[in-house]
Protein backbone atom coordinates (compact mmCIF):
# COMPACT_ATOMS: atom_id res chain seq x y z
CA UNK A 1 0.00 0.00 0.00
CA UNK A 2 3.05 2.00 1.04
CA UNK A 3 4.22 1.54 -2.70
CA UNK A 4 1.23 2.38 -4.36
CA UNK A 5 0.66 5.23 -2.70
CA UNK A 6 4.43 6.59 -3.35
CA UNK A 7 4.05 5.85 -7.48
CA UNK A 8 0.90 7.79 -7.70
CA UNK A 9 1.89 10.85 -5.31
CA UNK A 10 5.00 10.47 -8.10
CA UNK A 11 2.57 10.73 -10.64
CA UNK A 12 0.51 13.61 -9.55
CA UNK A 13 4.04 15.41 -9.38
CA UNK A 14 5.02 14.86 -12.47
CA UNK A 15 2.29 14.90 -14.66
CA UNK A 16 1.15 18.83 -15.01
CA UNK A 17 4.68 19.40 -16.69
CA UNK A 18 4.70 16.23 -18.75
CA UNK A 19 5.92 16.20 -22.23
CA UNK A 20 5.99 13.84 -24.93
CA UNK A 21 7.85 10.17 -23.72
CA UNK A 22 10.32 9.19 -26.05
CA UNK A 23 13.48 6.76 -25.60
CA UNK A 24 16.33 7.59 -24.39
CA UNK A 25 19.40 7.88 -26.95
CA UNK A 26 22.72 9.05 -26.06
CA UNK A 27 24.54 9.63 -22.73
CA UNK A 28 22.31 9.80 -19.10
CA UNK A 29 22.39 10.53 -15.85
CA UNK A 30 20.45 9.04 -12.86
CA UNK A 31 20.19 9.57 -9.04
CA UNK A 32 17.61 8.18 -6.77
CA UNK A 33 16.33 7.81 -2.84
CA UNK A 34 13.99 6.25 -0.53
CA UNK A 35 13.41 3.36 1.85
CA UNK A 36 14.55 0.05 1.98
CA UNK A 37 13.13 -2.89 3.83
CA UNK A 38 15.92 -5.66 4.48
CA UNK A 39 14.41 -8.90 4.70
CA UNK A 40 14.10 -10.95 8.05
CA UNK A 41 16.96 -13.50 8.20
CA UNK A 42 18.35 -16.88 9.91
CA UNK A 43 21.67 -16.52 12.22
CA UNK A 44 22.39 -19.91 11.32
CA UNK A 45 26.21 -20.83 12.91
CA UNK A 46 28.68 -23.24 12.03
CA UNK A 47 29.96 -26.18 13.10
CA UNK A 48 32.56 -25.04 15.11
CA UNK A 49 30.60 -21.81 17.19
CA UNK A 50 28.02 -24.45 18.12
CA UNK A 51 30.13 -26.78 19.53
CA UNK A 52 31.96 -24.64 21.27
CA UNK A 53 29.49 -22.76 23.16
CA UNK A 54 27.44 -26.44 23.58
CA UNK A 55 31.26 -27.75 25.23
CA UNK A 56 30.86 -24.71 27.55
CA UNK A 57 27.53 -25.69 28.65
CA UNK A 58 25.78 -23.02 26.63
CA UNK A 59 22.34 -23.77 24.46
CA UNK A 60 23.55 -23.02 21.16
CA UNK A 61 20.36 -22.73 19.02
CA UNK A 62 20.16 -20.78 15.63
CA UNK A 63 18.90 -16.87 15.66
CA UNK A 64 16.86 -15.06 13.76
CA UNK A 65 17.47 -10.74 13.18
CA UNK A 66 14.79 -8.25 12.24
CA UNK A 67 15.22 -4.89 10.78
CA UNK A 68 13.79 -1.02 11.03
CA UNK A 69 12.85 0.46 7.55
CA UNK A 70 15.83 1.95 6.25
CA UNK A 71 17.23 4.15 3.25
CA UNK A 72 18.81 3.69 0.13
CA UNK A 73 20.34 5.72 -2.07
CA UNK A 74 21.85 5.18 -6.06
CA UNK A 75 23.73 7.00 -9.17
CA UNK A 76 23.98 5.57 -12.36
CA UNK A 77 25.71 6.54 -15.82
CA UNK A 78 24.17 5.22 -19.09
CA UNK A 79 23.78 4.80 -23.22
CA UNK A 80 20.42 4.92 -24.53
CA UNK A 81 20.46 3.03 -28.02
CA UNK A 82 16.74 5.27 -28.79
CA UNK A 83 15.03 1.75 -29.25
CA UNK A 84 13.87 1.46 -25.85
CA UNK A 85 17.41 -0.82 -24.67
CA UNK A 86 19.40 0.90 -22.31
CA UNK A 87 22.91 0.11 -20.65
CA UNK A 88 24.38 1.49 -16.87
CA UNK A 89 26.57 1.28 -14.72
CA UNK A 90 25.51 1.95 -10.89
CA UNK A 91 26.39 2.80 -7.10
CA UNK A 92 24.22 1.79 -4.95
CA UNK A 93 24.26 1.98 -0.77
CA UNK A 94 20.99 0.20 1.66
CA UNK A 95 21.44 0.70 5.43
CA UNK A 96 18.98 -0.89 7.79
CA UNK A 97 19.43 -0.99 11.60
CA UNK A 98 18.88 -4.04 13.00
CA UNK A 99 15.30 -4.35 15.06
CA UNK A 100 15.39 -7.40 17.38
CA UNK A 101 17.83 -10.81 17.44
CA UNK A 102 16.15 -13.44 19.26
CA UNK A 103 16.95 -17.08 19.72
CA UNK A 104 20.14 -18.54 21.11
CA UNK A 105 19.05 -19.48 24.36
CA UNK A 106 16.88 -21.27 26.05
CA UNK A 107 13.13 -21.20 26.02
CA UNK A 108 12.62 -18.15 28.11
CA UNK A 109 14.51 -16.33 25.43
CA UNK A 110 12.84 -17.58 22.52
CA UNK A 111 11.40 -13.73 22.08
CA UNK A 112 13.51 -10.82 21.35
CA UNK A 113 16.17 -10.82 23.26
CA UNK A 114 16.98 -7.63 25.29
CA UNK A 115 19.85 -4.84 24.60
CA UNK A 116 20.43 -5.96 20.92
CA UNK A 117 21.62 -3.71 18.70
CA UNK A 118 23.54 -3.65 15.14
CA UNK A 119 23.26 -2.24 11.47
CA UNK A 120 23.50 -3.77 8.24
CA UNK A 121 24.34 -2.06 5.38
CA UNK A 122 25.64 -2.65 1.42
CA UNK A 123 27.55 -0.81 -1.11
CA UNK A 124 26.66 -2.43 -4.23
CA UNK A 125 28.16 -1.75 -7.76
CA UNK A 126 26.33 -2.90 -10.65
CA UNK A 127 25.87 -3.06 -14.27
CA UNK A 128 22.18 -3.17 -15.46
CA UNK A 129 19.88 -3.25 -18.65
CA UNK A 130 16.79 -1.80 -18.60
CA UNK A 131 13.68 -1.62 -21.78
CA UNK A 132 11.42 1.04 -21.93
CA UNK A 133 8.09 1.08 -22.87
CA UNK A 134 5.92 3.30 -24.89
CA UNK A 135 2.25 3.30 -23.99
CA UNK A 136 -0.07 4.18 -26.92
CA UNK A 137 -2.61 6.41 -25.29
CA UNK A 138 -0.41 7.53 -22.76
CA UNK A 139 2.63 10.00 -24.03
CA UNK A 140 3.23 11.43 -20.99
CA UNK A 141 4.59 8.12 -19.20
CA UNK A 142 7.03 5.79 -20.03
CA UNK A 143 6.85 2.33 -17.91
CA UNK A 144 10.38 0.33 -18.17
CA UNK A 145 11.70 -3.21 -16.97
CA UNK A 146 15.48 -3.46 -15.42
CA UNK A 147 17.63 -6.22 -14.20
CA UNK A 148 21.22 -6.23 -12.80
CA UNK A 149 24.20 -8.06 -11.89
CA UNK A 150 27.40 -6.96 -10.06
CA UNK A 151 29.24 -6.77 -6.43
CA UNK A 152 28.00 -6.36 -3.10
CA UNK A 153 30.30 -5.06 -0.05
CA UNK A 154 27.98 -6.05 2.68
CA UNK A 155 28.68 -5.26 6.36
CA UNK A 156 26.66 -6.49 9.29
CA UNK A 157 27.47 -5.09 12.94
CA UNK A 158 24.90 -6.88 15.98
CA UNK A 159 24.79 -7.90 19.84
CA UNK A 160 22.45 -9.22 21.90
CA UNK A 161 22.93 -9.94 25.81
CA UNK A 162 21.05 -12.88 27.25
CA UNK A 163 21.20 -15.23 29.79
CA UNK A 164 22.44 -18.41 28.20
CA UNK A 165 22.43 -20.14 31.66
CA UNK A 166 21.28 -19.40 35.07
CA UNK A 167 23.54 -16.72 37.09
CA UNK A 168 25.51 -16.21 33.96
CA UNK A 169 25.11 -13.07 31.33
CA UNK A 170 26.25 -13.92 27.59
CA UNK A 171 26.84 -11.59 24.91
CA UNK A 172 27.08 -12.77 21.41
CA UNK A 173 28.78 -10.22 19.00
CA UNK A 174 28.50 -10.38 14.51
CA UNK A 175 30.85 -8.50 12.19
CA UNK A 176 32.02 -8.57 8.72
CA UNK A 177 32.93 -7.02 5.90
CA UNK A 178 32.24 -9.24 2.42
CA UNK A 179 32.14 -8.64 -1.20
CA UNK A 180 29.42 -11.05 -2.57
CA UNK A 181 27.74 -11.45 -6.04
CA UNK A 182 24.78 -9.63 -6.35
CA UNK A 183 21.67 -9.02 -7.83
CA UNK A 184 18.87 -7.04 -8.74
CA UNK A 185 15.28 -6.23 -10.41
CA UNK A 186 13.61 -3.32 -11.12
CA UNK A 187 9.97 -2.20 -12.14
CA UNK A 188 10.07 2.01 -12.66
CA UNK A 189 7.82 4.68 -14.89
CA UNK A 190 9.60 7.60 -16.08
CA UNK A 191 7.68 11.05 -16.56
CA UNK A 192 9.27 13.37 -18.70
CA UNK A 193 9.42 17.08 -17.77
CA UNK A 194 8.68 19.41 -20.93
CA UNK A 195 10.11 22.35 -19.43
CA UNK A 196 13.56 20.64 -19.46
CA UNK A 197 14.12 18.30 -22.09
CA UNK A 198 15.88 15.00 -21.78
CA UNK A 199 14.95 15.65 -17.96
CA UNK A 200 12.64 13.17 -16.41
CA UNK A 201 10.89 12.19 -12.86
CA UNK A 202 11.38 8.26 -11.92
CA UNK A 203 9.69 6.15 -9.48
CA UNK A 204 11.26 2.31 -8.39
CA UNK A 205 10.57 -0.70 -7.26
CA UNK A 206 13.53 -2.53 -6.78
CA UNK A 207 14.79 -6.09 -5.12
CA UNK A 208 18.42 -6.24 -4.48
CA UNK A 209 20.08 -9.47 -3.20
CA UNK A 210 22.99 -11.33 -2.07
CA UNK A 211 24.58 -14.44 -1.78
CA UNK A 212 24.66 -15.74 1.90
CA UNK A 213 27.02 -13.85 3.76
CA UNK A 214 28.81 -15.16 6.30
CA UNK A 215 30.41 -13.17 9.30
CA UNK A 216 32.78 -13.63 12.29
CA UNK A 217 31.07 -14.51 15.72
CA UNK A 218 32.41 -14.18 19.11
CA UNK A 219 30.42 -15.31 22.45
CA UNK A 220 31.50 -13.63 25.57
CA UNK A 221 30.74 -13.77 29.30
CA UNK A 222 30.03 -10.42 29.94
CA UNK A 223 31.26 -10.57 33.71
CA UNK A 224 34.32 -11.55 33.10
CA UNK A 225 35.17 -10.67 29.47
CA UNK A 226 35.95 -14.27 28.44
CA UNK A 227 35.47 -15.55 25.12
CA UNK A 228 33.27 -18.72 25.14
CA UNK A 229 33.11 -19.33 21.60
CA UNK A 230 34.19 -18.08 17.91
CA UNK A 231 33.05 -18.90 14.34
CA UNK A 232 30.82 -17.74 12.13
CA UNK A 233 27.03 -16.99 11.23
CA UNK A 234 25.67 -17.40 7.66
CA UNK A 235 22.85 -14.87 6.34
CA UNK A 236 20.94 -13.99 3.99
CA UNK A 237 20.18 -10.44 2.72
CA UNK A 238 17.48 -9.42 0.48
CA UNK A 239 15.76 -6.10 -0.21
CA UNK A 240 12.71 -4.54 -1.15
CA UNK A 241 13.17 -0.95 -2.00
CA UNK A 242 11.38 2.50 -3.24
CA UNK A 243 12.77 5.02 -5.07
CA UNK A 244 11.98 8.50 -6.13
CA UNK A 245 14.60 10.10 -8.47
CA UNK A 246 15.78 11.88 -11.71
CA UNK A 247 16.92 10.99 -15.00
CA UNK A 248 18.85 13.19 -17.64
CA UNK A 249 19.50 12.88 -21.03
CA UNK A 250 22.23 14.97 -22.49
CA UNK A 251 21.32 15.23 -26.55
CA UNK A 252 17.30 14.97 -26.16
CA UNK A 253 16.32 16.99 -29.21
CA UNK A 254 14.58 20.70 -28.00
CA UNK A 255 11.18 20.46 -29.32
CA UNK A 256 10.79 22.88 -32.56
CA UNK A 257 9.55 26.10 -32.29
CA UNK A 258 5.95 26.79 -32.90
CA UNK A 259 6.37 28.26 -36.04
CA UNK A 260 3.89 30.70 -37.12
CA UNK A 261 1.85 29.80 -40.44
CA UNK A 262 3.44 32.01 -42.97
CA UNK A 263 0.88 34.86 -44.12
CA UNK A 264 0.85 35.28 -48.12
CA UNK A 265 1.64 38.74 -49.34
CA UNK A 266 -1.20 40.37 -49.99
CA UNK A 267 -1.32 40.77 -54.26
CA UNK A 268 -0.09 43.99 -55.17
CA UNK A 269 -2.67 46.59 -56.14
CA UNK A 270 -3.55 47.28 -59.69
CA UNK A 271 -2.48 50.18 -60.81
CA UNK A 272 -5.30 52.05 -63.25
CA UNK A 273 -4.83 54.59 -65.50
CA UNK A 274 -7.96 56.91 -67.45
CA UNK A 275 -7.61 58.05 -70.78
CA UNK A 276 -10.28 60.20 -72.13
CA UNK A 277 -11.83 61.23 -75.46
CA UNK A 278 -14.15 63.77 -77.15
CA UNK A 279 -17.01 62.73 -78.26
CA UNK A 280 -17.36 60.46 -81.15
CA UNK A 281 -13.53 61.28 -81.36
CA UNK A 282 -10.49 58.10 -81.09
CA UNK A 283 -7.53 60.51 -82.00
CA UNK A 284 -5.33 61.00 -78.54
CA UNK A 285 -5.18 64.56 -76.66
CA UNK A 286 -2.16 66.19 -75.37
CA UNK A 287 -3.46 65.18 -71.94
CA UNK A 288 -4.24 61.75 -73.30
CA UNK A 289 -0.60 60.88 -74.08
CA UNK A 290 0.96 62.39 -71.22
CA UNK A 291 -1.03 59.96 -69.23
CA UNK A 292 0.21 57.16 -71.18
CA UNK A 293 3.60 57.71 -71.21
CA UNK A 294 3.20 57.79 -66.88
CA UNK A 295 0.80 54.54 -67.84
CA UNK A 296 4.35 53.36 -70.14
CA UNK A 297 6.96 54.14 -67.47
CA UNK A 298 5.04 52.72 -64.33
CA UNK A 299 5.05 49.15 -66.19
CA UNK A 300 8.84 48.84 -65.37
CA UNK A 301 8.95 49.85 -62.18
CA UNK A 302 5.92 47.68 -60.66
CA UNK A 303 7.27 45.00 -62.89
CA UNK A 304 3.90 43.95 -64.52
CA UNK A 305 3.06 41.10 -65.66
CA UNK A 306 0.11 41.97 -67.58
CA UNK A 307 -1.50 44.98 -69.40
CA UNK A 308 -5.08 45.50 -69.76
CA UNK A 309 -6.25 48.50 -71.97
CA UNK A 310 -10.15 48.63 -72.63
CA UNK A 311 -12.01 51.14 -74.25
CA UNK A 312 -15.51 52.34 -74.26
CA UNK A 313 -18.17 55.14 -75.37
CA UNK A 314 -21.17 56.87 -74.05
CA UNK A 315 -24.63 55.96 -74.69
CA UNK A 316 -25.51 58.11 -77.56
CA UNK A 317 -25.77 56.37 -80.76
CA UNK A 318 -26.10 52.57 -81.60
CA UNK A 319 -24.40 49.86 -79.79
CA UNK A 320 -22.31 48.37 -82.63
CA UNK A 321 -21.20 51.70 -83.34
CA UNK A 322 -20.18 52.15 -79.84
CA UNK A 323 -18.83 49.00 -79.67
CA UNK A 324 -15.95 49.61 -82.68
CA UNK A 325 -15.73 53.02 -81.65
CA UNK A 326 -14.32 51.76 -78.03
CA UNK A 327 -11.99 49.57 -79.80
CA UNK A 328 -10.91 51.83 -82.15
CA UNK A 329 -9.57 54.15 -78.98
CA UNK A 330 -8.03 51.03 -77.37
CA UNK A 331 -5.75 50.76 -80.27
CA UNK A 332 -4.82 54.45 -80.41
CA UNK A 333 -3.47 53.88 -76.51
CA UNK A 334 -2.08 50.37 -77.14
CA UNK A 335 -0.26 52.03 -80.12
CA UNK A 336 0.99 54.52 -78.05
CA UNK A 337 1.95 52.59 -75.24
CA UNK A 338 4.31 50.40 -78.15
CA UNK A 339 5.93 53.88 -79.40
CA UNK A 340 7.03 54.60 -76.01
CA UNK A 341 8.77 51.27 -75.63
CA UNK A 342 6.15 48.68 -74.55
CA UNK A 343 5.75 45.22 -75.90
CA UNK A 344 2.41 44.53 -78.16
CA UNK A 345 3.01 40.76 -76.99
CA UNK A 346 2.10 42.60 -73.07
CA UNK A 347 -0.59 44.60 -74.34
CA UNK A 348 -4.83 42.92 -74.09
CA UNK A 349 -7.06 44.74 -76.46
CA UNK A 350 -10.91 44.85 -75.62
CA UNK A 351 -13.53 47.10 -76.17
CA UNK A 352 -16.84 47.12 -74.32
CA UNK A 353 -19.08 49.78 -76.16
CA UNK A 354 -21.73 51.62 -74.02
CA UNK A 355 -22.04 48.23 -71.75
CA UNK A 356 -19.97 49.25 -69.42
CA UNK A 357 -20.10 53.33 -68.31
CA UNK A 358 -18.27 54.72 -65.70
CA UNK A 359 -21.15 57.46 -64.98
CA UNK A 360 -24.76 55.59 -65.51
CA UNK A 361 -26.53 57.72 -67.54
CA UNK A 362 -29.58 57.09 -69.88
CA UNK A 363 -29.57 56.36 -73.41
CA UNK A 364 -29.11 59.57 -75.44
CA UNK A 365 -27.18 61.32 -72.90
CA UNK A 366 -23.32 62.73 -73.79
CA UNK A 367 -21.29 61.71 -70.76
CA UNK A 368 -17.46 62.51 -71.21
CA UNK A 369 -16.23 60.50 -68.33
CA UNK A 370 -18.11 57.40 -70.41
CA UNK A 371 -15.49 58.21 -73.34
CA UNK A 372 -12.12 56.14 -71.93
CA UNK A 373 -9.79 53.70 -72.62
CA UNK A 374 -8.53 52.35 -68.90
CA UNK A 375 -5.05 51.47 -69.03
CA UNK A 376 -4.75 48.62 -66.12
CA UNK A 377 -1.24 47.17 -65.04
CA UNK A 378 -1.33 43.78 -63.20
Amino acid sequence: MALRKFLWATAALASPLAAQAQPVSGVYVGAGAGANWSNATDLRQNGSLTSALRSAGFPANNGRTTFDTGFVGVGSVGYGFGNGLRLEGEIGYRHNDTSGISGFGPAVNSGRIPGTNGARFSLSFMANAFYDFQIPGAPWVMPYLGAGVGVGLTAFTGSASHISVPGTNLRTDYNGDIAVFAYQAIAGVAFPIAAVPGLAVTAEYRYFATTEVKYSSTATVISTGRPVATGSVTVDNGNHSALLGLRYAFNTPRPAPVMAAPVAAAPAPARTYLVFFDWDRADLTDRARQIIADAAQNVRLVTSTRIEVSGHADRTGTAAYNQRLSVRRAEAVSAELVRRGISRDEITVQGFGFDRPLVPTAMGVREPQNRRVEIVLR
